[in-house]
């Protein structure tokens, strides 16, 4: 993994994010799911978020790509490559320089034939992924071959910044290794990239740094060599994942 200086692509400042909603009798309630969190994605490096469901990951995601709900208000700043992503240049830089790799197989089209919506061959074919599938609907597809699809998508671009949202659960073991492998090898090319994922096993193959989010914020921000030695982490709630990693015996019972 890379060690060298590198610039940061991605810089996220006390970003917040509420959502204004309504229960009976038209009474309104606000819920925060993240609150002042700080992260930085480098160019050519790799980070790691980890956590509990309803931490706030998929959100911190959705705000960076500009596709929040309507009923969410968020503050804070976002810069990417050192400029304010203002929801005008995000609009621009979205699925160019900044792409999702997303959870579900609702955001392909479903009245495209996965070929029309892919168009690289190569790049389906190095997620095992045969010439047949480009005649297939994605109604017609597996999860995990939806999975490898979305991977595909993504990684058959050249994007800056790569936001993958938990890219291999329904996949078997060598495929999710080969599929965190392929966006290891887009950051050794330059890019950024952000992996949101409850497998802290595979995210310490792959990457530099692991941010662990806790209750909507980034508690623990650890090299990814620091991570297995609790003694090294200040959270709590990270020593605690720490310690359930297989290596430790899963001493801490399971955190995520």
């Amino acid at each position: 993994m890379s060690e060298q200086n590198l610039n940061t692509l991605l810089k996220i400042r006390d970003l917040s994010i509420d959502f204004l909603q309504y229960e009976r009798g038209l009474r309104r309630r606000i819920t925060h799911p993240v609150s002042h969190l700080n992260l930085d994605v480098e160019a050519g490096q790799m980070v790691a978020i980890v956590g509990a469901s309803g931490s706030g990951k998929s959100l911190l995601a959705h705000a960076v790509l500009g596709i929040l709900p309507y009923n969410a208000v968020m503050t804070g700043t976002m810069e990417f490559d050192g400029q304010e992503l203002t929801k005008k240049r995000i609009e621009t830089l979205r699925g160019t320089e900044i792409c999702l790799v997303p959870q579900g197989v609702s955001w392909l089209d479903p009245l495209m034939k996965v070929g029309s919506q892919v168009k690289d061959r190569s790049a389906l074919a190095c997620y095992g992924l045969g010439p047949e599938v480009d005649q297939m609907y994605p109604f017609e597809l597996s999860g995990g071959m939806a999975r490898r699809v979305l991977l595909a998508t993504a990684t058959s671009r050249t994007p800056r910044l790569v936001i993958a949202d938990e890219p291999t659960p329904g996949l078997p073991l060598d495929r999710a290794r080969r599929a965190l492998s392929h966006l290891r090898d887009m950051a050794e090319d330059g890019a950024g990239v952000l992996l949101i994922t409850h497998d802290v096993e595979l995210a310490l193959e792959v990457s530099d740094r692991i941010a662990v989010m806790h209750e909507g914020t980034v508690v623990e921000n650890a090299l990814a060599g620091d991570f297995p030695y609790p003694q090294r982490l200040n959270h709590p709630y990270a020593k605690a994942l720490s310690r359930a990693l297989p290596q430790n015996e899963f001493f801490g019972g399971g955190a995520i």
